[in-house]
Formats: structure tokens, sequence, C-alpha cells
């Protein structure tokens, strides 16, 4: 499956539907996933999620609706499913930076946010991934992270690890694994990154980690880069590619001997 097809596809349901219900399970059906990997999908292919996307976009509209229709606030605040006018009011003013009554005075004031478009006919990233299945059973952990961002993450988990090894490695040893924590499953753009270790570690907190089945994949380097390359090809081209749909728990990264698992929780 072209997994930018399918994001197309995906872009098209929403525009026409901003006036109406937009339905998740409609467009993981699109992507042939379940809701959960459809959002993760969305987002880290473009870096925004979804739930965003769609609120931008009907903003955006509302802008044009105000400023070029003539139309009533409490009017569009109804079509674009506000509760009420309040609510419509402060997320305006928030993405336009002015209020809904003062469009007609302020009119270069409004911001469009495009529509997302993709580029069907780029080059494949070659499926020839390797991977085992292998079921964990339920496993406790003990860490320390930081909050960071889609936009951030490549360069805050490589400089915490680095902070890390360096202030407990003497007393503790290598560290066993790296956590990615999503918030909120994609409705939000906030990420949490840790690092773990299997023994108790004073002052460090306690993760639980749910028995599961999990995509392993096995990456000869601990290199940042190396490893950020398989998780992008894993979610832009594997999952879409495969009938496995993921799970709401942490990515695990495992590291031993200048090896890295790469571990994704499946569903059964």
């Amino acid at each position: 499956m072209n997994i930018y097809k399918s994001l197309n596809e995906i872009i098209t349901y929403i525009e026409e539907n901003l006036e109406q219900d937009i339905n998740y399970s409609k467009m993981a059906q699109i992507m042939t996933t379940n809701e959960y990997t459809m959002k993760k999908v969305f987002q880290l292919l473009t870096n925004i999620p979804i739930s965003e996307y769609i609120r931008n976009r009907k903003l955006s509209n509302a802008g044009f609706d105000l400023y070029k229709n003539n139309e009533k606030i409490i009017d569009v605040a109804i079509k674009y499913h506000y509760d009420n006018p309040t609510s419509f009011s402060r997320a305006f003013e928030k993405f336009h930076g002015i209020k809904p009554s003062n469009v007609k005075s302020n009119p270069n004031k409004l911001k469009l946010f495009p529509k997302l478009e993709f580029e069907e006919n780029i080059n494949e990233i070659s499926n020839n991934m390797e991977y085992s299945i292998v079921e964990l059973e339920e496993k406790i952990l003990y860490g320390k992270g930081i909050k960071t961002a889609y936009s951030t993450i490549q360069k805050d988990a490589p400089n915490f690890f680095s902070k890390m090894r360096k202030k407990y490695f003497s007393k503790y040893g290598e560290i066993d694994y790296g956590i990615v924590m999503y918030e909120e499953r994609f409705e939000s753009n906030q990420f949490e990154y840790w690092i773990a270790y299997e023994k108790e570690v004073e002052d460090f907190e306690k993760i639980l980690i749910p028995k599961s089945k999990w995509l392993k994949f096995v990456i000869k380097s601990q290199e940042p880069l190396d490893i950020q390359k398989v998780s992008r090809a894993f979610y832009e081209k594997f999952i879409t590619s495969s009938k496995f749909k993921l799970r709401p728990l942490p990515e695990l990264e495992y590291y031993y001997d200048n090896i890295t698992e790469f571990l994704i929780p499946i569903e059964d």
C-alpha cells in the first residue's frame, strides 16, 4: 500500500467533512489499520497530530467565512461543531491572534492553514526489514525521563541519554532501555523520552511495562541516527504494508553489546 496515497485520501475525507462529524474509524479504514495506528502514522509523517490538523483547518476556514461570507459568529461556531460561541471565540483568537468580532476591521491578521498534499510517486522505502515477534512477560523497569516534542526528540533523546549515562554509569553500569512514551494517544505533540534500568535504582521511578507481544527489529548500532532511520522506515512503510496493529504502549529500545533492539507493541 502506498502510504502517501492513503494520506491524500484521508485529507480529502477531512476536507469533505469539516462541517460534519469526522469519523476516526473511517479514516483508519482508509489506511486499513486501527485508529491508534492511523493517528500515530499520521502524526509521525506530517509532524502534526490529526486532531490538531482538523482543528486548524476548521479555524482557517472559519476566518474566511466571517470575513468573506459575512456569517454570524454563532452560526460559524455551530457549523464547525463548537459547543458554544465562547469556546469558538477562544479557539479562534488563539489561532488567528484576533477575536472573531474584529475580523472585519483587521482582515490582514487572519492566518491560513493550508490543506496538506502528498507526492504519491516518491521512491518507496524497502520493506525488506527483518523482524521477529516476541512475547514478553510483564516487566518492571526503573527510569528517569524528560518531556520533549516531535520536532525536538531527535536531539533531546540522545542528549538526555548521554547526560544520564555519564551520571550513573560508574554506579549502575550501562543503561538497559530507552523508552518513548506518547501523551493522549497522538492527540498531542508532546512526547516523553526515558532511560531505564532493569535493576532498581535509587530515586528512579518505577515503570510497569505490561505483558504484550512485540515486533522486534535488531539494529546493529546504538547510534541515534541509525535508530531514527529504522523507526521512520517502520512507520512510513512497514506498518502500513503489514496487517499488524499497534497497542497504546511505549516503544522500547533495548541496548546491549552495541546492538539496539527496537520493540513495537502489537495487538494479539
